[in-house]
């Protein structure tokens, strides 16, 4: 089944934390510290895959965490770190944030990676807090916790050159003709529900990548008969074929009708060349319409082939026309975009709540040094304590009437206050 929209949790790895241990052996009854650090968590990363060309993997898992760094260890042995989890993803994958809307990359060519979430950083051991006044710190650190985000992917097809018509016009047997695609084809309107891809050999140096969007009809820039869904994918392509259907009641109607909704869908796809051409000319009727129809089209500056999809008839100089136009279309735009980490955000910025149960106190920097304390061990409390007074929480809660045996909230933990 072709998926081309999904939505899934990815959370990084946590870093390992670091250890508390003090080297002991015989005949060295005063060892140091030798608490070593904890391991790095995993990234969480994209990576396109060539092969794939359809969001379907996602259906199935929607959750995706990467591997933890593990814990420090003695005689200064430090944690593995984590594995990266890659994820692959097809080529034209687009992957915005789901809470804010912003696109954090859009990832195109074979092989482009795109790291989503960092993995947490490992908790540094005690060895690392020994000084000529501290010899022995009963003190380390919790690894970071990890970074985790909602996100909606989109895909949007990638092909040289896109066949649009209103359904039934006969784009998919045009795609079966000139390529080794096979869409469901069938006489009646909406045969086709997704769009396909096919690759055409103009010549043994020249191959081009054509996709057949389904059918477009009146309101489809405002998402009426999943027009959405369709429309997205022309956006990639440079060059259009457009596909009349020759038994139409007007077709120059259907004509300006299809020009009208990708204009108010996206302006750019106004701009792209196309190639028009009136199919179903193995058709009688259509052979004794034809005159008329060309001279009309003529009449509004548009040049028009008569072709039969079925017969093969005219597909191939179509197709060459296409191949023309592609020569000097303008590459489409692609948005390589990664995470922006803002830096007119002061990481060390807080903010102070009173509710009916305490103090809740929010931001970065403190809800991260909150989660990598060992609240077990009196010198990593009083090492907290110290960053509250060098980050200014210390002052601000003073001055803000909190008393002893005060609630503070930080995080996910529960504090009681004490002078």
């Amino acid at each position: 089944m072709f998926i081309d929209q999904a939505d899934i949790y990815v959370r990084s790895g946590k870093g390992g934390d670091g250890s508390v241990h003090f080297r002991r052996e015989k005949f060295v009854p005063r060892g140091g510290p030798d608490g070593g650090d904890g391991g790095r968590g995993g990234d969480v990363v994209f990576e396109v895959q060539p092969t794939l060309n359809t969001l379907s993997a996602f259906r199935r898992n929607s959750k995706y965490l990467a591997e933890p760094g593990k814990n420090g260890a003695k005689q200064n042995m430090s944690g593995r770190s984590g594995q990266d989890l890659v994820i692959p993803v097809p080529p034209g994958t687009l992957i915005y944030d789901r809470g804010t809307g912003e696109l954090l990359g859009d990832l195109v060519e074979p092989g482009q990676r795109l790291v989503i979430t960092k993995g947490g950083r490992g908790g540094r051991g005690n060895s690392h807090f020994v000084s000529s006044v501290h010899q022995v710190p009963h003190v380390a650190e919790r690894g970071a916790p990890p970074e985790e985000r909602n996100l909606r992917l989109e895909l949007k097809l990638i092909a040289d050159i896109g066949i649009v018509g209103v359904p039934n016009a006969g784009k998919s047997t045009f795609l079966a003709a000139v390529t080794n695609a096979r869409p469901k084809i069938a006489s009646y309107p909406f045969t086709t529900l997704e769009p396909n891809l096919g690759v055409a050999e103009l010549d043994p140096e020249t191959n081009l990548v054509l996709a057949d969007i389904p059918g477009l009809i009146e309101g489809a820039h405002l998402g009426i008969g999943l027009g959405h869904d369709f429309l997205r994918h022309i956006q990639r392509t440079r060059v259009l074929i457009h596909l009349l259907d020759g038994l139409a009641e007007d077709p120059l109607l259907d004509y300006a009708q299809i020009n009208s909704e990708l204009a108010l869908f996206d302006p750019h796809l106004a701009e792209k060349s196309q190639v028009v051409a009136v199919n179903k000319m193995d058709l009688l009727e259509v052979q004794e319409r034809w005159p008329g129809l060309q001279k009309a089209l003529k009449r509004k500056g548009i040049q028009a082939l008569g072709v039969s999809a079925v017969a093969g008839t005219n597909v191939r100089p179509a197709l060459y026309q296409a191949a023309q136009l592609l020569q000097t279309a303008p590459a489409v735009e692609v948005v390589t975009t990664m995470p922006v980490y803002r830096l007119d955000q002061d990481p060390n910025e807080f903010r102070i709540e009173r509710d009916q149960d305490g103090w809740r106190i929010s931001g970065e920097a403190i809800e991260r040094a909150a989660s990598m304390t060992y609240w077990g061990e009196i010198e990593s409390i009083r090492r907290f304590q110290r960053i509250l007074e060098r980050v200014g929480i210390d002052a601000a809660l003073r001055e803000a009437g909190v008393q002893p045996g005060n609630t503070v909230y930080i995080g996910e933990y529960e504090l009681e206050w004490s002078d």
